[in-house]
């Protein structure tokens, strides 16, 4: 443990649901030492997000987030439960939240309180759309950020209704973000001796992914849509879908011909150069689906990459986790736990010297608390 890049740094977590827990899982599979404040009764609220332990309060939401912590119960709001966690502040390196603006304040643990009992405490928050404006005080959630940044506008294809990404991207990029703003913190403070306040919100986060779009359509008034090149798209075959970027090739369309075995479209007037081919964008990939109808995914990815075009087969999730690439990558990770053996999705970033595991299983309700305070020197009538 001593030798992870972590260790020796306390991180006193009070984060819930997704945002915050995905920053502080980070923070714990790399060493850091993350003490979860949890509700009494209820605790996170992804514990029960789709229940299905309701004993345990374990399900795999939970599970997913929340390894490598100890999670301690105190009642925040209580005179005893303020004068433990003002005791663990103490201590701490960094305190991460992700409520609304103004509940931290509220409950007396505000940036303004803290950082005098502690001036080098790193205090990260995590909001739905910032500190301050018409929108901090609005509940912060992950759809909502797709839909106000953008995000959620802009499709493939303009003739595809509006539809919800079905995938936690806004809360796990925020996570991310907030991970990335939590370790520069922690350099500054290495130089300057001080602590300070970072925050980062879902709507920042999911406005930084646009950064190329963001940047064309401020610089000159042009949308940027990687996902609508008259190149590109998704393709059903005999017994799935293939998905083709026809990008970086000096003659693209060329190739893919050659691999679909007709003749050159690019000699067409209609497709001749990407102007035309953008303009008659339909015309060409009913000819695609046409001919990627005609025989299995496996025939069509040989062909493909016979011309070293970029493709690859659609896969399900459950597919993608049984993938041979997942298993060399290190990105199924397990363990005992309290109630039944957990399997969770690993850490992207495989850093040799400090390798991630399971040191601690996710914990159910208040597991640590007892042991959290005797390491204060507190008895457990402390938390009550």
């Amino acid at each position: 443990m001593n030798s992870m890049p972590l260790a020796n740094v306390r991180v006193i977590d009070f984060t819930q649901v997704m945002m915050g827990p995905v920053a502080t899982q980070m923070l714990a599979d790399y060493g850091a030492d993350v003490i979860k404040i949890e509700k009494p009764g209820t605790g996170d609220l992804s514990r029960t997000a789709f229940p299905d332990d309701p004993a345990g309060l374990l399900g795999p939401v939970y599970c997913s987030l929340n390894r490598n912590k100890r999670s301690i119960v105190l009642d925040t709001r209580s005179p005893e439960g303020r004068a433990v966690v003002l005791k663990l502040i103490a201590t701490a390196d960094v305190v991460v939240n992700n409520f609304r603006a103004g509940v931290m304040e509220r409950l007396g643990f505000g940036y303004e309180e803290l950082s005098k009992l502690n001036p080098r405490l790193i205090y990260a928050v995590g909001t739905g759309f910032g500190l301050t404006g018409p929108y901090s005080h609005k509940g912060g959630q992950d759809v909502l950020a797709q839909a106000l940044s953008g995000t959620m506008h802009r499709r493939s294809d303009a003739h595809l209704p509006l539809s919800i990404y079905p995938t936690t991207f806004a809360d796990y990029s925020a996570g991310m973000h907030m991970v990335q703003g939590i370790l520069l913190a922690l350099l500054q403070r290495a130089k300057t001796g001080k602590g300070q306040r970072i925050s980062v919100s879902l709507f920042d986060s999911m406005l930084a992914a646009q950064t190329q779009e963001g940047a064309a359509h401020m610089m000159r008034g042009r949308e940027v849509n990687w996902g609508a090149m008259p190149l590109s798209g998704v393709f059903e075959t005999t017994d799935g879908a293939i998905a083709l970027v026809g990008a970086f090739k000096a003659h693209p369309l060329r190739d893919i011909c050659t691999a679909l075995e007709i003749d050159d479209l690019s000699a067409d007037p209609r497709f001749i150069a990407h102007a035309q081919q953008v303009e008659n964008k339909l015309a060409l990939h009913a000819i695609f689906r046409d001919r990627f109808g005609s025989n299995t995914t496996a025939y069509w990815l040989a062909r493909l990459e016979e011309q070293d075009l970029l493709c690859a087969p659609v896969r399900t999730l459950a597919e993608a986790l049984e993938d041979e690439q997942t298993s060399i990558n290190g990105m199924i990770m397990e363990a005992d736990g309290e109630f039944e053996r957990v399997k969770v999705i690993g850490s992207p970033i495989h850093m040799e010297a400090a390798p991630v595991t399971i040191r601690i299983p996710p914990a159910h309700l208040g597991q640590y608390t007892d042991a959290v305070l005797a390491e204060l020197g507190l008895s457990t009538e402390a938390a009550e």
